[in-house]
């Protein structure tokens, strides 16, 4: 459409000039260690393990197990993976690992978790070096066929591209299937792993495969681990251990359509991956209710809760307040993670949303307060998070923080709340017991531990002046009872390959959970006889028994369909039963037990490492710098942009400590039909990021002139990009708070600009110019749960200022300031959205675009005064699980009302446009893919050229 804009003119006319887009596209802010962290690295024949300083010891022993590993975790896949760089993080608290192409290394997060049903019977750091190491040998399988193809014109992101067809519960399940065979415990071997997949099942709950994949909005689906490894185990076993090689050979010879992974899998064993589904959960199904047939369930008694069982809702890790009161962990689909009481009259109330909580299995209650740890990331270096303690007195509701910049894992309250047990490792992998002063987080004393064994999960006593503390030895863990005043300990059950979970002392008993059963349950040692009695059985198990005040019943949780529920039980020690052998390894699982069976590599990783894993070389350490290894290239040909919303032709780089990040490419806008080259350059291995960028390219755009109506013009620019930005995560509590501040330099030059040619302005298109750029971004906002569509409080703030003050080339300013307020909506996850701006910016030869929310659909008008205002209501419609056929899964419809206004102003000259209408969306999986995508249309009034219009919405592409 061809209109005009004469009375706009004089404010309007320099609002296409070329540099309208002031602030380029900044590389996005990885994680690093602080900058004062010294790097070292020691190398085998097959690994280069980096390692900040302090933690050599554990460095060189992995790089040992690394080797050792190496043959036999490829075995299954037919290969043995090439060199590979591994980065030991040790300065979080959160206990994690991963592999990725972009670029190619893999990370360990180095703080021992304490979640038993993770770790089982093994060292931290022996887990992660066989479940990684297998995502390494999987990645390395694709280099055949048109995976090599891909490798050879795009790099690893090429490859990368590639592997998208493999279902990601391929990847995990086969790694814990890996973990399973190779070690003498593995998550196939926890009953905790499957417990959820058990309940659903013994429930009657069998979903569809498309459900199972991606997952729904109502009822818990277990995660893609849990899937894969019995859907990759049943293949193993019934076709052979090296079948899915067999079947990643051929999908790598030629996987680029649509359900090829299937296809593949068909061609291989005759099953697609859905007949392969079907049949798992059928064997499934039978072997677990055939184990319930004759089981004796002990009685127990569910405190009641105002849960519906419509949607998937926890209630774990009980603690009692008082004889008739518990504190729980609330959580679920549709609750983000709070502490609640739980009275036996069936009342619930809610006491607080806890922030990034910690290992809240360690939830405890004593002297009228509650305890436990939540993360607390360092400001600005993201990997460097402390894990601190909070205390709630629950007679008054204040949250207290004892203790700073700490690195505990566990932390307990002894009865009376004056004082806590906390576990803590550091930063060169020593674990430590500490006795805590509660009010001030003060250490009163570290227990010794020369052996430096891991403890796990303590608990106080009723007396508070003995603990119960879980040991890993060589062995396995061990149980022990500790004096907390003399330091000193005798064991109640000496280390076996059992995993032992939750202490709790009680008179002459402590209760522990055990999967000794086969499943889950809790049991009694008796400390003087050490005596083992089986306390509860359950028919998914039982987990995190607590004691009354009164000594007269116990409360645990259970695994169930809808959700763990919390349940009581009398304390009667002459019903418990005796277990006949107290002593108890792993028992009889015929998933695991077949697949180490069968595995090709198996080979147990013991407890001592063999002298000659790296054929009896010494390893030597190297001082590792990062600006030499800074331009570390990993992708080719098409590149994803630094914005991460398209795709340009380039090269991409990025040293594997994540400090120095390079683009280099070229690009074309679909919308001018014009190409650019660019090149960006980031540094954040100081506290400010430091951004370098340049670009030469052509545009092409439509504008008034002088003499009335719109005229075309192209021309080229060059552009210069130079600043720094500091973002910092303040986050402390339920509210996720950030902070961002900005400044940039940037130089616009331009040839061939005619658009402009009016008699006094002919000079204009061939000025350059020189802009200074300062912005600050702060928001804050409640965290959500799954359910939520959007922040349901919050606010966030963001100011801009852009000038030339240099006197050189064309001048401008402009200044700006936007403001937005969450609020929630009238149902449970319904959020409401207000905004404002205003913009202000001079008459000069330069105008800038927008620096503030602009109205939806209506054309951007440049005022010397602007100023915004909207107001959005987002809701969940429904929440299905429609299928169509193989193609297609919906999990949620999702709605949203809006009205958007704008008003602006020159002088004399003003004018008002709003903009309202609807949108509708659904999140949908397509082809079996476990990734949503959300898509829709939005109806929209446009007061501008009054009309209705249908748009597509693309809202979400979820890579």
């Amino acid at each position: 459409m061809i209109f005009s804009l004469r009375t706009l003119l004089p404010v309007a006319a320099l609002a296409a000039w070329p540099g309208s887009a002031v602030l380029a596209q900044t590389l996005p802010v990885l994680g690093q260690v602080p900058a004062s962290v010294r790097w070292y690295e020691v190398r085998t024949p097959h690994f280069r393990v980096l390692y900040p300083e302090g933690f050599a010891e554990r460095a060189h022993r992995t790089a040992h197990r690394l080797e050792q590993v190496h043959e036999p975790a490829g075995t299954s896949l037919g290969l043995v993976a090439r060199p590979v760089t591994v980065v030991l993080q040790t300065r979080t608290t959160i206990g994690n690992g991963f592999v990725t192409l972009l670029p190619r290394h893999s990370e360990f997060y180095t703080t021992f978790p304490q979640d038993p049903f993770l770790t089982g019977t093994l060292d931290w750091l022996d887990e992660l070096t066989v479940h990684e190491y297998r995502h390494v040998v999987q990645y390395d399988k694709a280099r055949q066929g048109v995976g090599q193809l891909g490798y050879l014109l795009g790099g690893y992101g090429g490859l990368g591209l590639t592997t998208l067809g493999v279902p990601d519960w391929f990847a995990e399940g086969d790694a814990v299937g890996t973990e399973t065979a190779l070690t003498r415990s593995g998550r196939g071997r926890i009953p905790n792993f499957d417990a959820y997949l058990r309940a659903n099942l013994l429930a009657g709950r069998r979903y569809s495969y498309a459900k199972a994949v991606a997952g729904s909005f109502r009822d818990n689906v277990p995660n893609h681990y849990v899937l894969g490894y019995f859907l990759t185990t049943r293949l193993k076993r019934t076709v052979g251990a090296t079948a899915w090689s067999d079947v990643l050979n051929r999908y790598y010879r030629f996987p680029v359509y649509p359900l090829s992974f299937s296809d593949k899998l068909r061609r291989s064993t005759g099953l697609r991956t859905d007949d392969l589904y079907a049949r798992t959960m059928q064997e499934l199904d039978s072997t677990w209710r055939a184990q319930q047939t004759g089981r004796e369930l002990t009685p127990a008694t569910d405190l009641p809760v105002a849960a519906t069982e419509k949607v998937f809702t926890e209630y774990q890790y009980p603690q009692y307040i008082d004889n008739n009161m518990v504190l729980a962990l609330k959580s679920g689909l549709g609750h983000t993670p709070q502490l609640v009481e739980l009275r036996r009259n069936g009342t619930e109330r809610r006491r607080l949303v806890l922030g990034l909580h910690h290992n809240p299995e360690q939830l405890s209650v004593g002297g009228s307060k509650a305890a436990w740890l939540e993360f607390r990331y360092d400001p600005r270096w993201q990997q460097q998070v402390h894990s601190e303690l909070r205390v709630l007195d629950l007679r008054t509701g204040v949250v207290t923080r004892p203790g700073r910049r700490t690195r505990y894992t566990a932390a307990v309250l002894s009865p009376d709340g004056q004082r806590l047990l906390a576990v803590s490792t550091d930063s060169a992998y020593q674990h430590h017991l500490h006795l805590l002063d509660a009010t001030n987080g003060a250490e009163l004393r570290t227990y010794p531990n020369p052996q430096n064994l891991p403890y796990l999960h303590p608990r106080f006593g009723a007396d508070g002046r003995t603990a119960a503390v879980v040991r890993l030895e060589p062995a396995g863990k061990s149980l022990e009872l500790l004096e907390v005043e003399t330091g000193q300990s005798r064991t109640l059950l000496s280390a076996a390959n059992d995993n032992l979970s939750h202490p709790q002392p009680w008179q002459e008993y402590v209760f522990f959970n055990s999967p000794r059963s086969g499943q889950d349950e809790v049991y009694a040692v008796h400390a003087r006889t050490g005596e083992v009695k089986q306390v509860t059985a359950r028919s998914v198990g039982a987990y995190h028994a607590t004691v009354a005040p009164d000594g007269q019943r116990l409360a645990f949780y259970e695994v169930r369909a809808q959700g763990s529920r919390v349940l009581e039980m009398p304390l009667q020690p002459a019903q418990w039963r005796t277990v006949v052998t107290p002593t108890a390894g792993n028992p009889a699982n015929p998933y695991a037990d077949e697949l180490t069976a069968r595995e090709p590599g198996a080979r147990t990783v013991g407890a001592l490492l063999p002298q000659d894993s790296v054929a009896g070389a010494p390893l030597v350490a190297q001082r590792y710098r990062r600006l030499p290894h800074a331009f570390n290239t990993y992708s080719w040909g098409l590149v994803q942009s630094p914005s991460g919303t398209g795709l340009n032709l380039g090269v991409r780089a990025q040293d594997v400590l994540s400090t120095t990040q390079a683009i280099v490419g070229a690009g074309f806008d679909g919308v001018e039909r014009t190409g650019r080259v660019f090149a960006d350059v980031s540094y954040q291995g100081l506290w400010p990021v430091l951004d370098l960028s340049l670009e030469h390219g052509g545009r092409r755009t439509v504008g008034p002139v002088a003499s009335g109506g719109l005229d075309y013009d192209r021309w080229q620019y060059n552009r210069l990009s130079l600043g720094s930005r500091l973002p910092l995560t303040l986050t402390t509590s339920r509210m996720l708070t950030g902070l961002t501040v900005g400044a940039y330099y940037q130089l616009e030059q331009t040839q061939g600009y005619d658009l402009l040619a009016r008699p006094s302005r002919t000079e204009v298109g061939k000025q350059a110019l020189h802009v200074l750029v300062g912005s600050v971004a702060f928001s804050r906002t409640l965290r959500q749960s799954y359910r939520d569509v959007g922040p349901r409080w919050g606010q966030s703030l963001s100011l801009v200022w852009r000038g030339t003050p240099f006197g050189t080339g064309l001048s401008a300013e402009q200044r700006a300031v936007q403001g937005s307020l969450f609020l929630p909506g009238l149902g449970l996850h319904h959020a409401v959205r207000l905004r404002a701006g205003y913009q202000w910016q001079q008459q000069q030869e330069y105008r800038f675009g927008a620096a503030i929310f602009y109205p939806r659909s209506l054309p951007y008008l440049s005022y010397n005064e602007l100023g915004s205002l909207s107001a959005e209501y987002r809701l969940p419609l429904a929440d299905v699980h429609w299928e169509l056929g193989r193609v297609l899964y919906i999990q949620r419809l999702k709605g949203a009302a809006f009205v958007d206004g704008v008003r602006g102003a020159s002088g004399p000259l003003n004018a008002s446009h709003y903009s309202m209408g609807f949108d509708v969306s659904a999140v949908f999986n397509p082809l079996r893919l476990r990734t949503p995508l959300e898509a829709g249309i939005r109806t929209v009034y446009n007061s501008y050229f009054r009309r209705w219009e249908l748009q597509p919405l693309v809202l979400n592409i979820g890579f």
